[in-house]
């Protein structure tokens, strides 16, 4: 049991504006434990949120808890649940599908239509010092993985998708577009899968000497990429830009795969039907993650895939907004919010 009797909950009260309230302490469902939040990664969505108030369909009309990428410790358990410990360090996944449509009993759960997503409008987030969630969605980090690291297991779930879905193996030619955080994770991933050469572009010098630090075979300014030699079996594309887009498609080889990550404007995105028809390529995108946790633990256990050098920053609570109006800028990966400062 926990001595807490408040929860200090960052909230989204208007665009940006974060007030530090407190709320009380999460009460666990049978099924449910209940987490003291360590650490929690600022994604581009919160800051989305944080400037425009809206993320296509979705609008804040009400105070928001923003944050999904989270790790933390096991503090309650819910009376039905036989698969944690109290002290057991987890990192969240962060959507709690239906369970019972279509999709999810395909194992296409992320395409839940009734999917209830950590900081997508109207749910809360994560940026507060107790979360609950269903025991199946806290995945036991093993001594290897650092709290902090815990945190990034969200984003690099969306880089274990998308190569899965790329089917890159052993032996692929993979082009990563974009090194920000997501496209920096999906190269070492790719590499991971057994990707025999990986080529990363971006247009911020440092962003690709971290990516060549991180095991990038090529680093490539973007605008340089036309007239670069060879070919690729993979096109990941992570930058949100739709030129980015179509310079990796024109580069693919016969029977190659893009999988779009990146989600941004479509300026650029005019793609000549002749390319996938006479390639047969096939061009796919990505929403969220399914089934992903336990691999990208595993990479981050293995040492596979590292995380240490993408932490830009570490905030208090108290400091959230600057935090998450970070993302984005110059020089910032990935900034943590700890709500235990």
């Amino acid at each position: 049991m926990t001595n807490e009797s408040s929860n200090r909950a960052a909230v989204l009260t208007e665009i940006g504006s974060i007030l530090i309230e407190d709320r009380p302490v999460p009460e666990p469902a049978r099924d449910e434990v209940l987490i003291r939040v360590g650490a929690v990664g600022v994604c581009g969505s919160d800051a989305h949120y944080f400037r425009h108030g809206r993320i296509g369909q979705y609008v804040v009309e009400a105070p928001l808890v923003l944050g999904h990428e989270t790790a933390g410790t096991v503090v309650r358990i819910g009376a039905d649940v036989t698969s944690h410990r109290v002290g057991d360090r987890v990192a969240i996944e962060p959507g709690v599908p239906c369970g019972r449509c279509d999709l999810c009993r395909s194992g296409r759960y992320n395409l839940c239509p009734d999917v209830v997503f950590h900081a997508t409008p109207p749910v809360d987030g994560t940026l507060q010092t107790y979360v609950a969630i269903r025991a199946d969605y806290a995945f036991t980090l093993p001594d290897a993985v650092p709290t902090e690291h815990g945190a990034l297991v969200e984003p690099l779930a969306v880089s274990v998708w998308a190569c899965r879905k790329a089917n890159v193996r052993p032996g692929s030619r993979v082009l990563v577009t974009g090194a920000g955080p997501v496209g920096l994770l999906t190269a070492q991933t790719a590499r991971a899968f057994g990707a025999d050469h990986v080529t990363v572009t971006d247009v911020d010098p440092a962003k690709l000497r971290l990516a060549a630090e991180l095991g990038a075979d090529t680093t490539i300014d973007a605008g340089a990429l036309s007239s670069h030699a060879g070919e690729f079996d993979v096109h990941i594309e992570c930058s949100g830009n739709g030129r980015a887009t179509r310079d990796g498609v024109s580069r693919l080889a016969r029977a190659g795969v893009a999988v779009l990550v990146g989600m941004g404007s479509d300026d650029g995105l005019d793609i000549p039907a002749s390319w996938v028809q006479e390639k047969e390529l096939v061009i796919t995108g990505v929403f969220r993650y399914a089934n992903c946790f336990p691999v990208a633990i595993e990479l981050l256990a293995a040492g596979r895939v590292r995380v240490e050098a993408l932490i830009s920053g570490r905030y208090p609570l108290a400091q959230s907004d600057a935090a998450i109006d970070s993302a984005g800028r110059a020089g910032v990966f990935k900034s943590l919010i700890l709500p235990q400062l």
